[in-house]
């Protein structure tokens, strides 16, 4: 949920639409578009301000694109926008675009709510929601904008992503092509917490950068981006204590947005009004759902939009693309590594202009187009593979099992002997998300790739190994970790990730950082936390009964990875992961007001017996 700045310098030729050669795009736009502000009115009498790009050249009509953003339609004034659109050639083929403030944000009035709960019904013609307010603003550019085709498409990349879903949700028949890209679809499971466990650093320095009115007065003033004085997060986050500190010592109550978290650790109604997903049925309009694999902010709203438009509307066009990226790594660079992980080569061109692009001008204006219903990276394999349903339909479930001696193995355990294995966890002294953990004030979207040899030491880190493959083993879908524990605790996290352990005969790519090496390398695939109160209801936690052995199952989330031959499948498990989440207290106790002495070391059992047994299960590709 980070602020994307989309400026692309790209080199172009002469075409129908343009009569200047080799320009960059800042200049074609201002020499090919005029630009108009409006304050544009919703139902209830509030006006959304509006920039519209339209095409000096008034011989064609144009369908509309828009992007309607909570972080600013600037510049505002005589000033141009230095790239327009999702992609260079959207510029240059002729579109009449549109940048909305939402509501309560910079310069449109009312007051502003995160993730506007839709309404189903409306009671009266002046209740709105995000749904009424691109319903108006469709209504009034159709209107009011000369040489439209009367068709228009809706785009967005994280928040921006999510009002593309609610746009959706206008039902407005104009709007024929929509693609809500890394869109949060429920606050409580993408950007805040993951499965209850908090994502802390993420969030902490976000919110004050993104608050930059709390009230109904328009305003260019911008948030101002707390300065912790130091890289160094590790340090920073046990300095500051628990989690009621960020008040404390730091905001102060300040912020609206940061207390409504702190304040409904639990997934109740306060969440529940903000999950777009149970909104999304009768939707007549193309969708291009658009996602990467190493997400770390909105990896669930992809999937789970993907797959609840595709449940709930069958007969509507509904398309998924996933790639090898981070968070809107598809709208900019090349995407073609991620850390020290090479994927073959440019990834994001060929999103950009063989999927997207033909996508939007096949329902906007009528061209050809021949993309599949699924187009997804193969990680690992370094390809793309094209479905026609997702997850693919040729796979067998099968379970990874975590065996005594940190084996893993596709074999169930054949001992009735209740083994386990147990680690120590200490609040105290958390597992370090990254190597370098002087670099942790961001959150380093590469940790979603990163080698985890840097635990090699930590004794509250358990790794599960299989044999060297003896041929490639691949996974798609979902994967979900079932596992049997036991704490000295009443509350403990469980942090799950899957590893692909490269071979000794591992060579160095060009993206290989100074001072790894390949070989041994153990890429980190998927990972999720589960705070353990929550394993039975996100919305009612309950304790652990200390030493009593315990089912706690979760999803990992999605992936597409083939496992080489010569490689090994690794799972590791432990209960910190700092501070990239906020450290349990290990007592059952609302953490985000937990006291210092409510943080206490345990013990923790991982359970690997017939009678017991832990495993993930997965979708193998046969």
């Amino acid at each position: 949920m980070k602020k994307l700045i989309l400026f692309i310098l790209l080199l172009t030729s002469v075409n129908a639409f343009a009569q200047i050669a080799t320009v960059s795009d800042a200049a074609y736009i201002k020499a090919n578009y005029t630009k108009y502000e409006y304050q544009i009115p919703m139902r209830d009498g509030k006006k959304l301000f509006t920039s519209v790009y339209v095409p000096k050249d008034q011989s064609n009509k144009y369908p509309f694109m828009m992007d309607r953003t909570p972080y600013s339609v600037a510049p505002y004034g005589e000033n141009y926008k230095t790239s327009l659109g999702p992609s260079s050639q959207f510029v240059h083929d002729g579109y009449i675009f549109v940048y909305q403030d939402v509501r309560g944000r910079w310069m449109s009035e009312g007051v502003y709510e995160e993730m506007t709960p839709e309404l189903e019904v409306h009671k009266t013609n002046t209740t709105v929601d995000e749904g009424t307010d691109t319903y108006d603003t469709i209504d009034w550019l159709l209107k009011n904008v000369p040489n439209n085709n009367g068709k228009v498409g809706v785009w967005g990349i994280s928040y921006p992503g999510f009002y593309t879903t609610t746009a959706l949700l206008s039902r407005h028949p104009a709007l024929v092509a929509a693609s809500p890209q890394a869109p949060i679809a429920d606050l409580w499971r993408d950007d805040g917490w993951h499965n209850g466990a908090f994502f802390l650093v993420a969030n902490f320095g976000f919110y004050p950068g993104f608050t930059n009115r709390q009230d109904d007065k328009p305003t260019q003033r911008k948030g101002g981006r707390f300065n912790p004085g130091t890289d160094d997060g590790y340090d920073f986050f046990m300095k500051m204590g628990s989690m009621k500190n960020t008040n404390d010592k730091y905001y102060k109550d300040t912020i609206r947005l940061w207390n409504e978290m702190m304040d409904h650790p639990n997934y109740d109604q306060h969440w529940k009004d903000r999950n777009v997903l149970a909104h999304l049925h009768d939707i007549k309009t193309a969708v291009l759902v658009t996602g990467g694999w190493y997400d770390a902010e909105d990896l669930y709203g992809a999937i789970n939009t993907y797959k609840t438009l595709v449940k709930n509307n069958p007969k509507t066009p509904v398309y998924f693309a996933m790639g090898p990226w981070v968070h809107g790594g598809w709208a900019r660079g090349p995407g073609d590594h991620l850390g020290d992980v090479d994927f073959g080569g440019p990834q994001g061109p060929h999103y950009r202009d063989d999927i997207e692009y033909k996508f939007f001008n096949h329902y906007l204006k009528g061209t050809a187009m021949a993309i599949p219903n699924i187009s997804a990276f193969e990680t690992g394999a370094n390809k793309w593979k094209s479905y026609d349903v997702w997850p693919p339909k040729d796979t067998e479930d099968k379970q990874l099992y975590l065996l005594p001696g940190g084996k893993l193995s596709f074999k169930a355990p054949a001992t009735g002997t209740d083994s386990y294995d147990e680690y120590v966890s200490d609040p105290a002294n958390p597992v370090p998300f990254v190597a370098d953990r002087k670099q942790t004030m961001d959150m380093q979207r590469e940790y979603m790739t990163a080698d985890q040899r840097f635990l090699a030491d930590r004794k509250d880190v358990l790794s599960y190994q299989s044999d060297v493959l003896d041929k490639d083993i691949t996974i798609a879908g979902n994967i979900w970790a079932d596992l049997n524990v036991s704490t000295t605790g009443t509350d403990a996290d469980f942090v799950v990730k899957v590893l692909d352990v490269y071979p000794d005969t591992a060579l160095n790519n060009k993206f290989t950082g100074a001072g790894i090496k390949m070989a041994g390398y153990e890429q980190m695939v998927r990972s999720e936390p589960m705070r353990g109160k929550y394993r039975n209801s996100f919305e009612k936690p309950e304790p652990f009964v200390p030493g009593k052995v315990t089912p706690v199952n979760f999803e990992l989330q999605d992936i597409l990875h083939t496992f080489k031959k010569g490689h090994k499948i690794m799972v590791q498990i432990q209960s910190t992961w700092f501070p990239l989440i906020d450290r349990n207290p290990q007592t059952f106790v609302d953490i985000m007001k937990a006291k210092e002495t409510d943080f206490q070391k345990a013990m923790h059992k991982i359970y690997t017996s017939k009678e017991h047994p832990s495993y993930l299960k997965v979708r193998v590709v046969e």
